[in-house]
């Protein structure tokens, strides 16, 4: 394409939008409302993903052992758990360290345990975390079965909740967010029909006098992604402003919850709506013209 044709192509764009100015800023709106929307699912989906992944991860099997076990015993069972697969760590916690977590847990309330006396009843115990979720039901069945071990237990009914729980999220955000992109495109596509509606005579003079099919649509496409990137901007600012106070605010607040950083998310979540809405103007353009261009 030759520089004085795209010049032309985008002069005819701009005298348009200005031509049709509250129609342009309706188009606008439309699309930075679709997209803020679509940012926004996409935004809560991405975190409680990964709320869900860091929930995931922190996962483990608390290992009981048998009484009368020497270090020895103990050592080579460690040992063992260690070289499973998708074991990552394994902690050794004797029982007199878990009797003082268990009194931090209680509190005010740790009073209870002086009927108890000298007496410790907790066992000693390894802490093993796992590379993968789906690792921990098969790890924590095979290390029941190593003699020496009482039991294992990794909170059977609350994970296998959190699992499908998490399966869910992933797919219920997965088909929202391409539902509202096709809302969006939709929405967008519509509202630009109605300015070539507004320009159906001119197209129709254009083509008998012989202009090619793209000489027409070019311009048309150059105004939609314009609308469409316009559109975006707007959203990628609302959007990025509303998540940094929010993540702001969380943090003083809620650090225990695992939202994902500022940066890079926001710039990534940003290139994503603004090539979205770009490409959707220029698809909504040609979907918009498809009618008026037979003459």
């Amino acid at each position: 394409m030759k520089i004085r044709t795209f010049e032309y192509f985008l002069r005819e764009a701009v005298t348009s939008l200005k031509r049709n100015g509250l129609m342009s800023i309706a188009s606008v709106s439309t699309v930075a409302l679709s997209l803020l929307i679509l940012g926004i699912f996409l935004v809560m989906v991405l975190n409680l993903n990964h709320i869900a992944s860091t929930l995931e991860t922190q996962v483990q099997i608390t290992v009981y052992m048998e009484d009368g076990l020497s270090d020895r015993d103990m050592r080579e069972i460690g040992t063992r758990i260690t070289k499973m697969t998708g074991v990552t760590e394994v902690m050794f916690v004797d029982k007199e360290e878990a009797m003082a977590k268990f009194k931090e847990r209680l509190g005010e309330q740790k009073g209870l345990l002086t009927a108890l006396g000298e007496t410790n009843p907790l066992p000693n115990s390894f802490e093993v975390k796992v590379d993968k979720p789906e690792y921990v039901k098969t790890v924590s069945q095979t290390i029941s079965q190593l003699k020496g071990v009482e039991n294992a237990k990794y909170g059977q009914e609350v994970i296998e909740q959190l699992f499908a729980l998490t399966k869910m999220i992933r797919i219920f955000g997965l088909l929202l967010i391409i539902f509202l992109g096709l809302a969006a495109l939709f929405i967008i596509s519509n509202t630009i029909r109605i300015t070539v509606f507004a320009r159906r005579k001119e197209i129709g003079i254009m083509k008998y006098v012989g202009a090619t099919d793209w000489f027409i649509r070019f311009p048309f496409m150059i105004e939609g992604m314009i609308l469409g990137f316009v559109g975006a901007l707007c959203a990628v600012l609302i959007l990025s402003q509303t998540y940094s106070t929010l993540t702001d605010k969380v943090y003083e607040s809620l650090a225990f919850l695992p939202l994902i950083p500022k940066n890079p998310f926001l710039t990534n979540i940003s290139m994503i709506l603004l090539i979205v809405g770009t490409a959707i103007g220029a698809l909504g353009s040609t979907i918009s013209l498809k009618r008026f261009m037979k003459v």
